[in-house]
């Protein structure tokens, strides 16, 4: 059975869609872009800034979810330049130091409201 998760914690979905699903047993998030709960979007920040910031609403979504960073079994990164691949690995690596998950990170076209930068994950949850 799908549950939908969502948290006051991170943006709300802008779109047809749910911060998460999970079935009680994994959870699949949206894309976590740098976009503040309250609304205020920093597409224009360095990218070590927005990865921090789609990475605390992934956490907070994943929270909501009964899940913790280290429950994450796959990432995948969108870049809208791969050439900040490097800064963004940097803050990506400090929410996962230990045992970290598998991950793709790839440069796409565009990235919703102009942002350099979006995250999902899926998680196992007890």
């Amino acid at each position: 059975m799908k549950e939908i998760i969502s948290t006051d914690d991170a943006p709300a979905a802008v779109g047809a869609y749910s911060q998460a699903t999970t079935n009680g047993s994994v959870v699949f998030t949206a894309g976590q872009i740098p976009l503040t709960p309250d609304g205020e979007l920093k597409a224009d920040a360095p990218i070590a800034e927005q990865t921090e910031l789609a990475l605390s609403n992934l956490q907070a979504v994943l929270a909501e979810a009964g899940a913790e960073m280290s429950d994450v079994l796959k990432v995948t990164v969108f870049l809208r330049d791969i050439d900040d691949f490097d800064e963004m690995n940097e803050t990506y690596a400090t929410y996962f130091d230990e045992e970290p998950p598998a991950r793709s990170a790839v440069q796409a076209g565009a990235l919703p409201k102009g942002v350099g930068v979006e995250i999902e994950a899926i998680a196992s949850v007890e």
